[in-house]
């Protein structure tokens, strides 16, 4: 039976439940799968047939927990199967710039961690307006604004494409399976 690890940094929370839907679609294809939050404990590459980090974008980069455990075992990462999900809300702005920012970042974080994963996925996170303080509402709503997104900052929006992960998981899953 193969094994994966995934692991994930998060700062609302939809980061942790794109891992989670990930993990589940794993275990449904009969895969054993370790979901870990980065900075709770240090896994080790070495016990798992392939590895998924997924990090959500905040200012432009990722959780620094993230970027830390990456750069510790990228090394160690060898030929396995490895992929990186990146949840960024500017993967649905309509406006050009905004769209190659979002694939732009993963690459700055993959240049300044050592490492380059073969598979590489951005997925649209979520805007949890009641979770956020006063000025963080604010910037966001102003953001997404110029975006053309949604603003009624009295409700969250999730925008994950919830089946398009879980394809995304089967396929890596099936990857994982042929490189055993």
């Amino acid at each position: 039976m193969s094994r994966i690890l995934v692991l994930y940094g998060t700062s609302e929370g939809q980061t942790a439940k794109v891992a989670r839907a990930i993990g589940a679609s794993l275990l449904v294809d009969g895969i054993d799968t370790d979901i870990v939050q980065a900075g709770t404990s240090d896994p080790r590459p070495a016990d798992y047939d392939g590895i998924i980090v997924a990090a959500s974008v905040h200012g432009g980069g990722y959780q620094r927990a993230v970027g830390k455990w990456v750069r510790n075992h990228a090394a160690e990462f060898g030929a396995r199967p490895a992929a990186f999900v990146s949840v960024c809300l500017s993967i649905l702005s309509t406006q050009p710039k905004e769209r190659q920012d979002a694939t732009a970042i993963p690459r700055r974080f993959f240049e300044s961690v050592g490492w380059h994963p073969a598979v590489v996925k951005i997925v649209a996170g979520a805007l949890p307006y009641t979770k956020y303080n006063v000025v963080i509402r604010w910037i966001m709503k102003r953001i997404v604004r110029q975006a053309g997104g949604d603003t009624d900052t009295s409700c969250d929006y999730e925008y994950t494409d919830w089946q398009d992960l879980r394809s995304f998981a089967g396929e890596f899953g099936r990857r994982v399976a042929a490189a055993a």
